[in-house]
């Protein structure tokens, strides 16, 4: 049976720019737009026209040169914005006005100080305006699961009559559990009139760490979009990383049954190209993208990882993109993963001088953390030298610079984590992109500071506006 499609929204270059430093100027956006353009997303939310004359020209030159998904601009419940977001799309292949407003009691009385009356009438309004010059309208009723329940489906009821084709849901402040913002999607399929007809979305803040599973939470209960970030960067705590939402969909789909068109092996590559655009890295141990979602250091996990990756992980690091998985030696490493780099770097002991060199490795990790190849060579110095004294300062051990060597140890044969293969099978050579679709995955260079431990090689031998103008 044909799986449900998830149609993936990325507003990496709208909500995420107004992350605190992240802003992007108009070439990095449409640098950023061509990736996520390859990654496969089907809308590119690229901006909100009416803030700036430069978010207006990003708007305009992505929607002119990158036509193959879907470019949304934002746009308050407003003739002025509406106008200047369709004045951006001259040209647009496949243009989309998003239209906002906020429906909650608290912001309704203290940031628009109008009434639900009011409300509801400028939301209406807005929509019908925005249909008169574009066919795929979308609305988002601000701060949805903060508003009274009844009043929203009113006010959803209302846009959808007016011509909206995507109503879109945000958790604006990341207040809702998954459960709760679950059963709001089942209450408005339920009760709003005309709902069938068109696509339910979510928009999902981080504030509490549940943007991901709050829009999980909502695909369960028949949304079919889903608004996300690279890296999941946006206001305050972000939002829903889109990387994190294709993947467990991916891994998972005996929970998630559902298809993105997204091109996994190119979601590292994106995640990296918006930490280089905007200066602020990804956490280390940031899932899917981050340096240590495919490490290991603990000698109990690299035993298992050197024996048959599926131990540890539940997915190749090829299948997003990262170049290979890393075996990291420190104090909690053990002899198999420091055998493996000694003779990657060109030297075998027997198990006297392992043992030798090891113990004195465990010494040298315990004060300086991570032990690189420098120092692992002047262990294996001492050992070949007879055993000189490694308690040397820490300048003293750094001193010596020593080129690593190429790690090309094969690595054993191992089974294939991506979800309902056969464990029998090797890692697949192939990443399926949804809606029938596959495409062999390319090479990937490491990029230069990727390799800080063992590389894991896997072969075939073995084994001005005002406050509010941020919305949604």
């Amino acid at each position: 049976m044909d799986r449900p499609r998830i149609t993936i929204f990325d507003t990496t270059l709208r909500d995420g720019e107004q992350s605190p430093g992240c802003s992007m100027n108009v070439q990095e956006k449409l640098h950023l737009a061509q990736q996520l353009d390859r990654l496969g997303v089907d809308v590119i939310e690229a901006g909100f026209p009416i803030a700036s004359d430069g978010d207006f020209e990003a708007v305009q030159r992505i929607a002119a040169l990158v036509r193959r998904p879907i470019i949304a601009g934002l746009a308050r419940a407003c003739k002025g914005d509406v106008d200047r977001a369709w004045q951006a799309f001259q040209g647009a292949a496949r243009p989309r006005i998003h239209v906002f407003l906020a429906t909650s009691d608290i912001h309704l009385k203290y940031k628009l100080r109008i009434t639900r009356e009011q409300c509801l009438e400028q939301a209406r309004d807005a929509v019908r305006h925005a249909k008169t010059l574009c066919s795929d309208v979308e609305f988002s009723p601000e701060d949805a699961t903060r508003t009274d329940v009844a009043f929203l489906c009113q006010v959803v009821e209302a846009v959808i009559a007016a011509g909206a084709t995507t109503v879109n849901i945000p958790d604006t402040v990341g207040y809702t559990m998954p459960e709760e913002y679950g059963n709001l999607i089942r209450t408005l399929r339920e009760k709003v009139a005309g709902i069938g007809e068109v696509t339910i979305s979510t928009h999902c803040h981080n504030d509490l760490g549940l943007a991901v599973a709050n829009s999980l939470a909502g695909v369960q209960q028949g949304a079919r979009q889903v608004e996300c970030t690279i890296n999941g960067i946006g206001e305050r705590a972000g939002n829903a990383s889109l990387e994190e939402i294709v993947m467990a969909m991916r891994v998972r789909p005996d929970r998630y049954r559902y298809e993105t068109a997204v091109a996994s092996e190119h979601l590292y590559p994106a995640s990296q190209m918006l930490a280089e655009i905007t200066r602020v890295p990804v956490q280390p141990n940031k899932a899917i993208t981050g340096r240590n979602a495919f490490a290991h250091e603990a000698g109990i996990h690299q035993d298992g990882m050197l024996k048959n990756p599926l131990t540890y992980e539940i997915m190749t690091p090829q299948s997003v993109g990262v170049p290979d998985s890393r075996l990291v030696l420190g104090k909690h490493s053990g002899r198999h993963a420091l055998a493996l780099r000694c003779e990657q770097l060109g030297h075998k002991f027997e198990r006297r001088e392992l043992d030798e060199i090891y113990r004195k490795f465990v010494v040298l990790a315990d004060r300086i953390k991570k032990v690189q190849d420098s120092h692992l060579l002047e262990l294996i110095q001492d050992v070949s030298r007879g055993g000189v004294n490694v308690s040397n300062s820490d300048d003293a051990v750094q001193s010596k610079k020593f080129p690593p060597a190429a790690a090309s140890l094969p690595f054993p044969r191992a089974a294939s984590a991506a979800a309902g293969a056969n464990p029998n099978e090797s890692y697949p050579a192939q990443v399926s992109r949804g809606a029938g679709q596959s495409q062999v995955r390319p090479s990937c260079p490491a990029p230069a500071n990727w390799f800080g431990g063992v590389s894991v090689p896997r072969t075939d031998h073995h084994s001005e506006q005002e406050d509010y103008l941020w919305g949604v």
